[in-house]
């Protein structure tokens, strides 16, 4: 009897983790990064209390910060993928989707590519920008307005989409030359990480969702 109860409650359990595995996984391939409930599987260092889950979104305002995914999906590491989050943005918002970044404590991060959210901060460069290296000026969605950012990446190409409309297509040239601080803005591999750009901004983050691709 008491093999029987062991094996019925090792059952139990293995079907408790499949569960939480499919509803993790939804239609299409897509995981999400984010439970809406708290920052387990994300990472922040200096100024943390910049970051805050509230109904669901993570809400992005205080000193300048950035939030590093570092959970088990692909340990992390992402290389090809899609990647889709819910934004809103407030009137002087500046913030940022890191791509193929890695942590670190503070600062700006030097691994990787920001892909700026910004359709009102002083900052020129606007919401869709490969920040620094191809940038656009024009404003394509609303401050105080749910948008959708979609984000791939597959070889040295990036294509940034906003609600679907595509604002950015971008492909990296061979060689690629970069300025000695910038050296190691390329596409590699690495984690995602949302940007606390000032005290002065304020972003909700909600629904970040990651496809990987081959």
């Amino acid at each position: 009897m008491k093999i029987m109860k062991l094996l019925f409650c090792l059952g139990f359990i293995a079907c408790l983790f499949s569960f939480s595995a499919t509803k993790r996984q939804s239609s299409g391939g897509w995981i999400s990064l984010f439970d809406g409930n708290s920052l387990k599987g994300w990472k922040v260092g200096d100024n943390a209390e910049t970051f805050s889950v509230k109904d669901g979104m993570i809400v992005v305002h205080g000193k300048t910060a950035h939030l590093f995914y570092v959970g088990d999906v692909l340990n992390h590491n992402f290389k090809n993928f899609e990647f889709k989050a819910d934004v809103m943005t407030h009137q002087g918002t500046n913030s940022g989707i890191y791509i193929h970044t890695a942590y670190q404590e503070g600062g700006w991060p030097a691994k990787g590519y920001e892909i700026q959210v910004n359709n009102s901060h002083t900052d020129w460069r606007r919401t869709g920008s490969v920040y620094g290296i191809d940038d656009i000026k024009e404003v394509y969605v609303k401050d105080n307005e749910w948008f959708t950012m979609y984000i791939s990446v597959q070889g040295k190409r990036i294509i940034v989409k906003l609600n679907d409309k595509v604002v950015k297509d971008y492909t990296e040239p061979h060689p690629v030359q970069r300025s000695a601080g910038d050296a190691q803005r390329v596409l590699s591999s690495g984690t995602f990480a949302l940007q606390g750009h000032d005290p002065n901004s304020l972003t909700f983050f909600k629904n970040i969702m990651v496809k990987p691709l081959p």
